[in-house]
């Protein structure tokens, strides 16, 4: 057989060799730093035999495809660590991902201390250096083997199998595990590592199956890079939202009022009011919205109608009893079929399509409650979500539209480049989720197709990810430990208007049924303000600020003045505070900094007397002394315009 190395060159064998064996051959040196080998794109443990012609990539410890493997191993030895220091702990799956590892594992919560101590015994056994041995067993010998074991979680796995699937196992000293590779030779290979967290996480994602703990991870082929790597985590922690969000006094939460209920703080509301205020005269006065307002909840019927009772009851929060009470009744998840009884109202023609509605949302969803994370995933949420009933033939043109409206508002907030695009599709695996035929769905998510094409953006395309009545341009982003949401989405629906019997009457005075764009412009509030937290650290672009200005009298004497600039600031529309405490000058700068506010005024005798005011600002350190007027222009532009000012230096 002929092997094409990754270089080109070609080696030949009389029989099958084991990927380790054929690395031997080329150079021990080689042999004492691969990992893996990929087999034409395939990555295969070392230990697998190749036996026929083919493309043969070696994965050393240099390569990043090594992490994975380095990693996976890492997943191996916590598991055996937990099994020595907890013998009573059920061991169900630890995969490598992007940024490490984890295990779950059928036990109590995990502690700090916990975690300590497993990672000393990671290191015992690290040192230890077993080697890892990989074998093989047929089906019935595999679950007998991990039911002897009392291991239920990999009983399960097994069973799960499909007919004829090679069952393999890992061996390290008196420790082994189902998987399926690959993994290190040895575990004295894993060079560095560290236990990151815990928390809980249910048994294959199913909220219906067994609570687990699952710890996280890392490992990295050397200290250096593991040192680097926490400390992007510890910089990361410096963004979290749900941590900084917190400390900055934008939200809270309480248990009395329940998980994913946050309270909106002072500080949080008003820089959602200003987000609310300029998406909603964005939409009404520039893009040619109306604008709706509809209940909180409904009867059942409605949601029957939309088909959300058959697609989506297990996400509401349902008012009553099913099978008893005569009247059901739900908050709802989303505001379409609302918003479907405004365009009723009144006959509708050719001519008034498009008819878009907006209306700022506040929706319900019943997320499970290992789902729930600060403002990013919750129960209770404000959307800035639309409806536009257009013609057929006014798809393409209102597609663009909102998707130029979307990029337009991550424009502005800098959002831009954060983000990626994915066609979300239907699984046509799985038809009976959704309406409409396989024509309907082909047709539909061509047309979101083309859109993203035309206007040359990247994307994605994941299939099961689409609305039931139709596709949608999800709009992506990323928290800081990598976590990817939904942050704005376009669905293009030619199918519900028959349940709700929706029409337009045409040219020729017969009746059409229209297609609905359902879309948001900015998307949940709540979520997009965890994500300008993360972005900006807190030190949010002015426009956007709770706190724009805060005016610092260098003593009491000048408190008269003060107030004066405060009273004008105010007029012209800047949130402006004064900072009237009897501490020392540098005392009130240095907590202002520690605020992240744009401005800070500081006025004194010389100020009073000129009509100026000394500016000092997050972006350029001390501005010098400016006309007060000068000033007001300046920052009501900067607001304006929602210009993000750059900072030039650190102080």
């Amino acid at each position: 057989m002929k092997i094409t190395l990754k270089d080109g060159s070609v080696k030949e064998y009389e029989s099958k060799k084991s990927i380790i064996d054929i690395a031997k051959d080329i150079s021990e040196g080689l042999a004492r730093n691969v990992v893996a080998g990929e087999v034409n794109g395939v990555m295969h443990d070392l230990r697998d035999e190749i036996d026929a012609d083919c493309e043969l990539n070696l994965i050393t410890v240099k390569d990043k495809e090594a992490l994975s493997v380095i990693r996976h191993s890492a997943s191996h030895v916590l598991a055996e660590a937990v099994k020595r220091v907890f013998p009573e702990a059920k061991l169900a799956i630890g995969p490598s991902i992007a940024e490490g590892f984890y295990y779950d594992f059928d036990h109590e919560p995990f502690s700090r201390e916990d975690l300590d101590k497993l990672e000393a015994e990671m290191k015992k056994i690290i040192k230890e250096g077993a080697h890892i041995e990989k074998f093989e067993l047929p089906r019935e010998e595999a679950i007998k083997f991990m039911e002897e074991r009392n291991e239920p979680y990999k009983v399960e796995l097994i069973q799960d199998l499909p007919d004829g699937e090679i069952i393999s196992f890992y061996k390290q000293g008196d420790f082994t595990d189902l998987c399926a590779g690959p993994h290190l030779q040895r575990t004295k290979d894993i060079k560095a590592f560290k236990l990151i967290s815990s928390s809980m996480a249910y048994w294959r994602g199913d909220s219906n199956k067994a609570k687990l703990q699952r710890i996280y991870g890392t490992a990295y082929n050397s200290k250096e890079e593991l040192e680097a790597h926490l400390k992007h985590l510890e910089e990361i922690k410096l963004r979290d939202h749900n941590k900084l969000g917190r400390e900055m006094e934008l939200f809270t939460t309480v248990d009395v009022i329940g998980q994913g209920l946050p309270l909106m703080l002072p500080k949080g509301t008003k820089m959602i009011q200003k987000l609310q205020r300029w998406i909603e005269d964005l939409e009404d006065n520039e893009w040619g919205y109306v604008r709706t307002k509809t209940p909180l909840m409904a009867k059942s019927d409605l949601y029957k109608i939309s088909g959300h009772w058959d697609h989506y009851q297990d996400g509401m929060f349902i008012l009553g009893d099913p099978q008893n009470d005569g009247e059901i009744l739900a908050l709802r998840p989303m505001t379409c079929p609302f918003q479907y009884y405004v365009y009723k109202n009144s006959q509708k023609s050719y001519r008034d399509l498009p008819y878009r509605m907006g209306e700022t949302s506040t929706l319900f969803r019943n997320e499970d409650s290992g789902e729930m994370h600060g403002l990013t995933r919750v129960r209770q949420f404000t959307i800035s979500e639309g409806h536009n009933v257009i013609r057929p033939d006014q798809a393409e043109e209102e597609l663009q539209n909102c998707l130029n409206l979307a990029i337009y508002v991550l424009d502005t907030l800098g959002l831009r480049d954060d983000v990626t695009f994915r066609l979300s599709k239907w699984d046509k695996n799985n038809k009976e989720k959704y309406l409409g035929d396989e024509a309907y769905w082909e047709g539909t998510q061509g047309a979101l197709r083309n859109i993203l094409i035309e206007k040359g953006l990247p994307f994605t395309e994941a299939d099961g990810e689409a609305a039931f009545y139709g596709p949608k341009i999800d709009i992506q982003a990323k928290n800081v430990y990598g976590k990817e949401d939904t942050m704005i989405t376009i669905q293009l629906d030619a199918a519900i208007a028959e349940n709700f019997d929706l029409y337009y009457i045409d040219q020729n005075g017969a009746k059409v049924r229209p297609y609905i764009v359902h879309r948001t412009s900015l998307g949940c509030y709540e979520r997009t303000l965890a994500w300008l937290i993360e972005k900006y650290a807190g030190k949010f672009p002015t426009w956007l600020c709770a706190e724009q200005v805060r005016i610092l009298p260098i003593s009491d004497k000048y408190a008269d003045y003060a107030n004066s600039v405060l009273k004008e600031l105010k007029k012209n529309g800047v949130d402006a505070t004064l900072d009237t405490r009897t501490e020392k000058i540098g005392f009130k700068i240095r907590d202002a900094r520690l605020s992240r506010l744009p401005y800070m005024l500081v006025v004194g005798e010389k100020e009073e007397a000129e009509g100026t005011v000394s500016v000092r600002s997050r972006f350029a350190g001390d501005e010098g002394s400016k006309k007060l007027s000068d000033f007001v222009d300046m920052i009501c532009k900067e607001i304006r315009t929602k210009e993000i000012r750059k900072e030039e230096v650190v102080e």
